[in-house]
């Protein structure tokens, strides 16, 4: 081993997250491990004739960022569409679309991202004769910031067939009109995903909508198109301080896309993890696949592993599955994508497979309906440190909170998803939620107080990528109402959830999440000193150099 450093990083204020040794002013590595955490005059030491010096310059020095809940292939992708997010009233929506369509007349279709559920305000729902009226003939489909539902204008569901309606699966909808026709509102994947297909958006949505493989495979101009997406979304990634992605859609393309990106260039700018997306529409038999997958990725570079599932939608069009009815939908509980029975079969086998599991559940009925699979997992095939995750965890039901820690179940959760948070409106999803179940919802704190892991994540493209734009958000976080507890966390604990517990996700907490002789260099050197930055002021810092496994993928020097 060597005892001469690569690299030595000096005059930094460095976060370790190490509770051993918290706090240090320099770090040396050597290939692609830490060597040594101190002073700078300790670190001097193992000063060679080619080591690169890089001055922090006072900066924070942190583990690289986990972002532990994301959709790399897709949120790349739309990097290239119309961006509306922060976009309010008619007005200033039609100015955007026509500026956009504008530039790109000859686009079979035309997708926008980031649209507010209450664009048009509160009293107003957003319907095709909108959209008419702001670009008639050329389709155009608009996407709200979950992705689970988009509006669309008359060109657009003429050109797939569906003004009139579809027979979908559950949780899939069409909304129809009084008029018999679609008003323009299309929830779930089901419903979006033949316009997604006709604007040649769908190879890079395979991973959320089939979980299989392009079909005809791509050739070889396709292929170099997807590798150029996938390393632009990586490269994002790593101006973000990001060094390790769990993807949260997956298939085997997206790590044929990866491998071959490694084995290009030696090593990927970010560590990656890839899951089998297991569809309520696949039999059990087709997680040997997933099986097949782990298998043959299992590198600290790009793994898989993980069966990922989506239980349920969204609150805000009442497709997450509750307990009891929403507050203002009394007759509406959501519907499942999959029966409790079903899910309960699915993680039996993943997790008799040895398989992690993920699923997207966001109502407490879904929360409370996926800790019933994992128990049914535990009562046939035996205890083990599974570490399944349920991720989002919008509500959860007070009886389910302790179930966390009993199961050793991992709460994925995105700090900039709460209404108020990231610049997100209150309304309408305070209100469908309810009163009753403020305490409980989003409940950050409440479930790590009980023993749950907490992993920290965006969502993106659901929201903005930066993991400061997330420690921002968990620190500033405020209470709907004085008497709800307070779900926030501390700065520390903010950057824990993002570094150590997603490093404990994966399994991997013996080797990354901290800055430590012995676990890989993966470290971003931030432009401010973190600690002495005011809370609301957090997201104005920025890295100025991120380093994965000794590597720099990013330097704005």
């Amino acid at each position: 081993m060597t005892h001469t450093a690569d690299t030595i990083i000096l005059n930094g204020r460095v976060l370790t997250l190490d509770p051993d040794r918290p706090r240090a002013e320099a770090i040396a590595f050597a290939d692609g491990k830490v060597l040594a955490v101190g002073t700078n005059s300790d670190v001097e030491l193992l000063r060679g004739p080619h080591t690169r010096i890089t001055d922090a310059a006072g900066g924070s020095v942190l583990p690289g960022f986990s972002e532990n809940h994301m959709h790399l292939f897709s949120g790349a992708a739309e990097l290239d569409h119309l961006q509306l997010t922060g976009v309010k009233g008619l007005a200033a929506l039609t100015e955007a679309v026509r500026a956009y369509a504008h530039t790109r007349q000859t686009q079979k279709v035309l997708f926008a991202q980031g649209v507010d559920y209450a664009i048009l305000g509160q009293a107003q729902t957003l319907t095709r004769q909108h959209l008419d009226a702001i670009l008639p003939a050329q389709p155009l489909v608009l996407f709200a910031p979950d992705h689970h539902t988009a509006w669309a204008n008359t060109s657009a569901l003429e050109l797939v067939g569906i003004l009139v309606g579809a027979k979908l699966g559950p949780g899939n909808e069409v909304v129809m009109g009084s008029d018999g026709l679609a008003t323009g509102e299309l929830r779930e994947m089901e419903a979006f995903s033949p316009l997604q297909a006709a604007g040649g958006f769908d190879r890079y949505r395979l991973g959320l909508s089939t979980g299989g493989e392009p079909d005809p495979y791509p050739d070889a101009a396709q292929w170099a198109q997807d590798i150029a997406v996938m390393r632009r979304g990586l490269a994002y990634c790593a101006s973000h301080g990001i060094t390790t992605i769990q993807n949260m859609d997956g298939n085997l393309y997206q790590l044929q896309l990866l491998s071959a990106i490694e084995q290009e260039d030696g090593h990927l700018p970010c560590r990656v993890q890839v899951p089998f997306h297991f569809k309520n529409f696949m039999s059990i038999d087709m997680l040997e696949k997933a099986s097949d997958m782990a298998a043959r990725f299992d590198s600290d570079w790009l793994s898989s592993g993980l069966v990922k599932v989506f239980y349920d939608g969204v609150i805000e069009s009442g497709t997450a599955v509750m307990v009891e009815p929403y507050a203002d939908m009394p007759e509406t509980r959501g519907e499942g994508l999959f029966t409790p029975e079903m899910f309960r079969a699915v993680a039996v086998e993943a997790d008799r497979r040895g398989l992690q599991i993920a699923v997207h559940a966001i109502g407490d009925g879904a929360v409370r309906a996926v800790l019933d699979g994992y128990e049914a997992a535990r009562t046939s095939n035996g205890a083990r440190d599974s570490r399944h995750r349920i991720e989002h965890i919008e509500v959860v039901h007070p009886d389910d909170i302790g179930r966390f820690q009993e199961f050793g179940v991992v709460a994925s959760m995105q700090p900039p998803h709460p209404p108020g948070c990231a610049g997100l409106p209150l309304e309408p999803t305070i209100s469908r939620i309810g009163r009753d179940r403020w305490p409980v919802s989003y409940a950050w704190r409440t479930l790590k107080n009980a023993g749950a892991h907490i992993c920290f994540a965006s969502d993106w493209p659901v929201s903005p990528i930066d993991p400061l734009v997330g420690v921002k958000a968990a620190v500033t976080r405020k209470r709907w109402s004085e008497t709800d507890p307070d779900q926030s966390f501390s700065l520390t604990e903010a950057l824990a959830a993002y570094c150590v517990e997603g490093a404990y996700a994966e399994f991997k907490e013996d080797r990354k999440g901290m800055i430590k002789p012995g676990y890989v260099a993966d470290i971003v050197i931030l432009d401010a000193d973190i600690e002495a930055t005011a809370p609301d002021a957090l997201d104005t810092i920025r890295p100025t150099t991120t380093i994965c496994g000794g590597h720099i993928s990013f330097s704005d020097r």
